[in-house]
């Protein structure tokens, strides 16, 4: 995370605020948190366009994979080795729950107010958990919608205590010297409070939809913001006590809310409240963990699958559910998704490209892509057949073993087109073929590190590349 050199201007308005957060970069701002937010309302956003956008990061997809193993998001436990298999498994709704949750979490794992930073995140995943489990027992049709709203409903404290300024510093004196309401000390700081930050930094980022109206209206509109409220008041009256006058008022709605008694109601927020706990230990916060409740111990959850998983592992895994699904109805997307993702991963590229051939064999267009890093909106690849001298893909589509592409010796293959659409990298190239005839290509490279490629590293590629092939013999063979 960039963090705010001590030496940088203040920022004085609360514009300048939302301007500066934007410029730090925190992960909750980033292109890929806001690509998945904004794939929540897009109807066409399908399961490929998805899993690319969660594939450009390497540490969220590692992360999201090990928390979409988990009992309580993955309660039949059926392992989850691919990004794609886990959004057939567990559904689009709750892959973007879970990748923003994500994002969400790798803002606080080194902040320069980590206390302040861990409280305020503490409250964010108790709230969502408890929303939630409110959301599913009023049957609730989006519960995932209702968990997000909640998670993000105090964006504007997450963002300002990891944003290491110095007026963060200032309020946290005034707060325990002069004994001011964190409200007062804010004020007097800021000129505005975090809640109202929060509501500016809903409107620029254009959350929309329940979070905005949950973060910009004091009252709520309708039930679904009802809901997200209660989640947000129930972690933070339990701050006070089982036996305080908060928890006696949250009491009261939640009995007119969901219409339990009080005994079932407090029994159901004990259990919620351990689930948050366990759940911001899966995602790595563990010391927030510890501000979500003083009277409930669960036991810290086991670290060593944190470590970053082996590549021959993930090869394995991958290919296993390759081979689970060729063996049984073949969604051809979703062979592609998984093969592009084998290899991206298990390979370790940077970057991994499949086009698919047009038809009058003129024109090979991208169909799914890992690691370019697109800018939101910008156009798919297409390389055409136009150019007097046969260009790289075109080439490659005739080498039905593939290639191990080293520029130096096919220099001519590099002409304008492949150099503006792909660049010039030492890279590995497989064509994919129905009865010996090419349908398209698998294009990799390690082109944004630039690190070495070698013989194991083909031939681990070329064996996903190879089950491409099979997946498609054998579909053909089932349809006719």
């Amino acid at each position: 995370m960039n963090k705010l050199p001590i030496s940088q201007k203040l920022p004085k308005s609360i514009d300048d605020w939302v301007e500066m957060l934007q410029a730090q970069e925190l992960p909750i701002f980033s292109n890929t948190a806001q690509s998945i937010y904004k794939s929540l309302d897009d109807e066409y956003k399908g399961a490929i366009e998805l899993a690319a956008i969660i594939l450009q990061d390497p540490n969220l997809t590692a992360k999201l994979l090990k928390v979409g193993n988990s009992s309580y998001y993955n309660p039949s436990r059926q392992k989850l080795g691919t990004v794609s298999r886990a959004i057939i498994v567990l559904g689009a709704e709750v892959i973007r729950e879970l990748t923003l949750a994500c994002s969400f979490f790798e803002s606080i794992l080194s902040p320069g107010n980590k206390e302040r930073a861990n409280q305020e995140i503490a409250l964010a995943i108790h709230a969502a958990v408890q929303a939630r489990e409110l959301a599913i027992a009023m049957q609730d049709s989006m519960p995932e919608e209702i968990f997000v709203a909640s998670l993000l409903h105090n964006i504007g404290q997450i963002a300002f205590w990891c944003s290491n300024s110095k007026q963060t510093i200032q309020i946290n004196e005034l707060i325990e010297n002069n004994k001011l309401t964190v409200q007062e000390a804010e004020k007097q700081v800021l000129g505005f409070t975090l809640q109202d930050l929060s509501k500016k930094l809903s409107k620029s980022w254009h959350l929309g939809g329940l979070i905005e109206d949950s973060i910009c209206q004091p009252q709520p509109a309708n039930q679904r913001s009802q809901v997200v409220l209660m989640g947000c008041e129930i972690s933070h009256a339990l701050k006070f006590g089982w036996e305080s006058p908060e928890m006696g008022i949250c009491l009261k709605k939640l009995e007119k809310l969901s219409g339990e008694r009080s005994s079932t109601i407090i029994a159901k927020i004990k259990k919620n409240t351990a689930t948050a706990i366990k759940i911001a230990q899966k995602f790595g916060a563990h010391d927030a963990s510890k501000y979500i409740s003083s009277d409930i111990v669960v036991a810290m959850e086991d670290e060593i699958d944190s470590l970053k998983p082996d590549p021959k592992n993930i090869r394995l895994q991958i290919l296993q559910d390759i081979s689970n699904h060729i063996s049984g109805d073949i969604d051809l997307n979703l062979l592609f998704e998984m093969v592009l993702e084998g290899i991206h991963r298990g390979v370790e590229m940077d970057r991994t490209l499949f086009l698919l051939l047009s038809p009058d064999k003129r024109t090979l267009n991208e169909k799914i892509s890992l690691g370019w890093h697109k800018q939101l909106g910008e156009k798919k690849i297409h390389i055409q057949n136009n150019e007097i001298n046969s260009n790289l893909c075109f080439y490659a589509l005739h080498h039905e073993e593939g290639l191990c592409i080293d520029p130096q010796y096919y220099q001519a293959l590099f002409t304008a087109q492949i150099m503006h659409t792909i660049g010039k990298f030492k890279s590995f190239i497989f064509p994919v073929y129905v009865e010996h005839k090419p349908i398209g290509l698998i294009y990799t490279d390690r082109g944004t590190n630039n690190a070495q490629l070698n013989q194991d590293d083909f031939t681990a590629a070329k064996h996903f590349a190879r089950q491409a092939n099979i997946g498609l013999t054998l579909y053909t063979i089932k349809r006719h």
